[in-house]
């Protein structure tokens, strides 16, 4: 659902920007509890696995396709200040390099992409989690769960903006339909992938998982003069070595499924236009879209232009996002967890290595 430029006209655009600015100087500030030596690197991860897969368009109805947001995964996995960083650096990184959601518009994209759909999504697990039993079955439906409301969520968000903004005079009744009926089939996609995802973190690595730590055991409890009191948090030792080295293996395989997946399995991704763009031209929301002011960029629309073989263009240009994301991504989480140590006056510790 990126917004080119032309569907919200200048004052809300710059309004949208004004508060897409100050959610990632929020999010900035806040993504430094969020980080540490562990998940720095797996920040820059998500958010290059979040570009590749949004390569991976999937039909939804006839002839309309969506791909994932990425705003319930990256909550749930790092944490909703990280998210948000890291739905900002995709949106940058496909608005100036591949022309992808306008650049007058990366303000709109970034509310409704990446805010919206953060909030929204961490808030729904968070209250799942709280709700159900504590088990990894529990968490992944509950991600299920929060994936699937909060891209409707962002539908109607996108909605709002449009009301005030927008540069078409179509009945708003009629965008809100369209654009949350479309968006709550392509949810369903969304959650899907979510869910696997998630899951599978948690089967292997669910320190890893921001969204459930300490959610997964009920404390504790002991009997004192007759009462159940929470028993003292145990003493952990030091994490070996070895861990870090699973770190890696984790982080590298990660890596190597996002360059697949962009790379090679985004070739096979439905050609079909996505919701906001099917909806834009049954409803006529398009009629003053403009120009990417990156239409030149050598890799344009996701493909690199000197090379005429689409299935290569395709797959180097998918390659090529993916790396400078997670450099860029990776880069953006180290400066932050830097500043945190500074803070702290001392390298930053994660929780599991206090003792």
């Amino acid at each position: 659902m990126h917004v080119p430029d032309g569907f919200i006209d200048a004052p809300v655009s710059v309004a949208a920007g004004v508060f897409a600015a100050g959610a990632v100087a929020v999010s900035l500030r806040g993504a430094r509890r969020e980080l540490d030596e562990r998940t720095a690197p797996l920040a820059g991860l998500v958010a290059a696995f979040i570009f590749a897969v949004q390569m991976l368009n999937f039909p939804v109805a006839a002839g309309t396709s969506g791909h994932l947001m990425g705003g319930a995964l990256a909550a749930i996995l790092v944490g909703p200040y990280t998210a948000v960083l890291c739905l900002s650096v995709v949106l940058l990184m496909q608005g100036i390099f591949f022309a992808d959601g306008g650049l007058t518009a990366l303000g709109v994209n970034i509310t409704v992409m990446g805010v919206v759909t953060v909030v929204v999504a961490y808030g729904v697990f968070r209250l799942l989690t709280g709700l159900l039993p504590r088990t990894r079955r529990s968490a992944t439906a509950s991600a299920f769960v929060a994936a699937l409301v909060s891209v409707p969520a962002s539908a109607a968000a996108f909605t709002l903006l449009y009301w005030i903004g927008g540069t078409t005079d179509i009945p708003i009744g009629k965008v809100f339909t369209a654009m949350v009926g479309v968006h709550v089939l392509i949810g369903i996609g969304e959650a899907v992938i979510t869910a696997l995802t998630v899951g599978a973190v948690l089967a292997v690595r669910p320190d890893l998982v921001h969204g459930v730590q300490g959610a997964l055991t009920a404390p504790l409890k002991l009997r004192v003069d007759g009462e159940l009191v929470d028993a003292p948090a145990p003493t952990r030792e030091p994490e070996p070595a070895t861990a870090h080295r699973s770190n890696r293996g984790f982080l590298i395989t990660g890596l190597v499924s996002a360059f697949l997946l962009a790379g090679f399995v985004s070739f096979y991704a439905s050609a079909s236009p996505d919701g906001l763009e099917r909806v834009a031209a049954d409803q006529g929301i398009d009629e003053k879209v403009e120009e990417h002011g990156a239409a030149d960029s050598p890799l344009a629309d996701y493909g690199v232009g000197d090379i005429a073989n689409a299935r290569l263009s395709g797959g180097l240009a998918g390659v090529i996002g993916v790396s400078a994301t997670v450099v860029v991504g990776t880069g953006v989480f180290w400066v932050v967890r830097r500043r945190r140590e500074d803070e702290r006056g001392g390298p930053a510790r994660s929780d599991h290595e206090n003792v």
